[in-house]
């Protein structure tokens, strides 16, 4: 039997994308290939939804840039020392400095400190939520578990990722050139 989330995925791909959201889609299948590269050997993929949660649960608005990039990578430590214990403290360091941002020791900008993919479900929860789109159900998971996510999740992101969520919800852009726009302010970020 086929994953109905699959084929609803393949449906909209095939039948309901314009250009744009083909690109979307298109930059989303080549960072998932990477992921699945750089974590593959470890079984169970990092879950963006859940790295947000977790990092929207721990962020401190009023945290330091270097504070929150402790923060991230401490979790992000914790996370391969869970999916991955046969890894040695040397593999798991690398495997940190792979994903997060300033991991190095260097100190990352503003912008990084969030990594990119636990952004994007951020953001794509935040919109959904402002649109009036979200499922109820979740909404509820993400206010139990957080309490007001979405001040939370405003304070966390980045000025340009606020700019372009609020000209999108404003309607100053289509959905088309949000997505664009985002998945190059989110690829940016990540350099």
């Amino acid at each position: 039997m086929a994953d109905p989330e699959l084929v609803r995925a393949l449906d909209y791909i095939l039948n309901r994308c314009d250009e744009g959201a083909i690109e979307a889609v298109s930059a989303a299948v080549l960072r998932r290939k990477r992921d699945l590269a750089m974590f593959g050997g470890m079984g169970k993929l990092p879950d963006p939804k859940k790295m947000a949660k977790e990092l929207a649960s721990q962020i401190n608005v009023n945290a330091t840039v270097d504070g929150l990039a402790g923060t991230v990578r401490n979790m992000a430590a914790r996370i391969v020392k869970q999916e991955a214990p046969e890894l040695d403290d040397g593999q798991i360091e690398e495997l940190v400095r792979a994903w997060v941002p300033g991991a190095d020791g260097r100190q990352p900008s503003a912008g990084n400190a969030v990594p990119a993919g636990p952004l994007l479900a951020m953001v794509g929860q935040f919109v959904a939520y402002s649109q009036g789109a979200m499922d109820p159900a979740e909404e509820r998971e993400l206010r139990s578990e957080m309490g007001a996510w979405p001040d939370r999740y405003w304070k966390s992101f980045p000025p340009v990722v606020q700019a372009l969520v609020r000209d999108y919800l404003r309607g100053e852009m289509d959905e088309k050139e949000f997505n664009v726009k985002i998945g190059a302010a989110l690829s940016l970020g990540e350099r």
